[in-house]
């Protein structure tokens, strides 16, 4: 039994998944290029105050669940738990809006948060994110929205459900925090302790709490959408009919409000009923604020993450097949020292030319070599021994037919019939 043990709420990706990973890493990458946006990686740890400001105080990410500690020079680090800041911080410090008045960013990277484990939710996870800033427009919303869409809906995905809410701008937010507190002042007693610091503090957290009780007792609060000033309702009605335009249904959801301080106006979530209480896949909206938050101007932006592990859950749960493990068309099996360095060369050979191609490191024997081969999955297995080797031929054999042939070491391509790599005995001699 190994000694050692991944940390709780970690895992290990071993390598009959990773191709299911490296798919969806693929579709997402080729996704963000359809529509214009660009990869950007960001360090795993930053300073502390770089979530504390952008993600609030009293959100749930920075009162229990931020890995935090102090370095030997004496600085609080902690590691990335949201990919937006990190983004935005290196917007600004490399002044990428110099040379693009709207900045259109990807990530693929992990994310890390102390709480509980539970189906598709880890301590160290990974997450795809865009990032767009520099639009203000209602368009912009519905790019990002658009382009979330589309990436779940290549994978196959059904019974997703988009979720939309507008939070408002800052002229908006302190007549509904008001608002919200007037409406919940009967019951505050009522209410967990956590919600009711949340009352004084920053009164939409109770909108996002998990608490049976607290939902119950909020149940008929007003909405954030309730109170937004001319300017919001427009730019969120012009969201919703753009969307329709586009053929993407969606519901108006009056208690989303996410879970992180810095959104403004659109905040969204697709949904799946297949994660029981975590069943958000994908979650996003405006942060307007942020950028301006962090020393520069008054920049307007939005973006979304998606949990890769929950998306993964999500199709295993629908019965998505996604490819599975690669499997080498090529087993090179070889008997004896002479024979064993000419399946060196010979496998040089094929991989120079695209050709996946696997061989025994062990010194087995043929049966042995035959039964690896097999369980590889290989097409074909090329046996070279010392008559072979003498005879400067390879023994082919099709696993599939279950038929074999010799033929000339120099014209191993036309035996696999591979047109593309036909010239291999010319190219190689010439």
């Amino acid at each position: 039994m190994a000694r050692f043990k991944a940390p709780r709420g970690t895992q290990d990706v071993l390598p009959i998944a990773t191709p299911r990973w490296q798919y969806i890493e693929g579709k997402f990458r080729e996704i963000c290029a359809l529509y214009g946006f660009r990869e950007i990686r960001t360090p795993t740890f930053e300073e502390t105050e770089l979530f504390t400001r952008t993600t609030g105080e009293t959100t749930d990410i920075v009162t229990k669940e931020m890995y935090t500690f102090t370095d030997r020079g004496g600085r609080s680090i902690t590691l990335r738990p949201e990919g937006t800041a990190p983004a935005v911080r290196a917007y600004l410090e490399h002044n990428i809006g110099a040379d693009l008045p709207v900045a259109k960013l990807y990530y693929v990277g992990r994310i890390f948060r102390y709480e509980r484990p539970q189906a598709g939710r880890y301590r160290e996870h990974n997450q795809f994110g865009v990032e767009m800033i520099g639009s203000g427009e209602p368009s912009a919303d519905v790019e990002v929205i658009s382009l979330a869409h589309q990436f779940l809906s290549s994978l196959g995905l059904s019974g997703i459900e988009l979720r939309l809410n507008s939070l408002g701008g800052p002229e908006d937010r302190p007549v509904y925090r008001e608002a919200l507190r007037k409406y919940a002042e009967p019951f505050v007693s009522e209410l967990c302790p956590e919600c009711q610091v949340r009352y004084e503090k920053n009164p939409l957290r109770m909108l996002d709490c998990k608490v049976e009780r607290c939902r119950e007792l909020l149940r008929d609060a007003p909405g954030p959408a309730e109170f937004l000033c001319d300017e919001c309702r427009a730019h969120f009605e012009t969201v919703q009919r753009s969307l329709e335009g586009l053929g993407i249904s969606f519901v108006l959801d009056p208690r989303l409000v996410r879970g992180l301080d810095y959104y403004t106006r659109t905040v969204f979530v697709f949904q799946t009923p297949l994660l029981g209480a975590q069943n958000e896949v994908c979650g996003g909206g405006r942060y307007d604020s942020m950028v301006e938050e962090l020393g520069g101007p008054p920049t307007p932006a939005l973006g979304f993450g998606l949990g890769v592990e929950r998306l993964l859950l999500t199709l295993e749960r629908l019965n998505i097949e996604l490819p599975a493990e690669p499997k080498p068309k090529v087993f090179v099996a070889a008997i004896g020292s002479e024979a064993r360095a000419a399946a060196v060369k010979l496998l040089a050979d094929l991989r120079r030319y695209g050709i996946a191609s696997e061989s025994d490191f062990t010194g087995r024997s043929l049966k042995s070599q035959m039964k690896l081969a097999d369980k590889l999955g290989a097409e074909y297995v090329m046996i070279i021994g010392e008559d072979e080797v003498k005879q400067s031929v390879v023994t082919v054999r099709d696993m599939a037919a279950k038929e074999q042939r010799q033929v000339g070491m120099d014209k191993v391509a036309e035996a696999l019939e591979l047109d593309r790599v036909a010239g291999i005995a010319d190219n190689s001699h010439a």
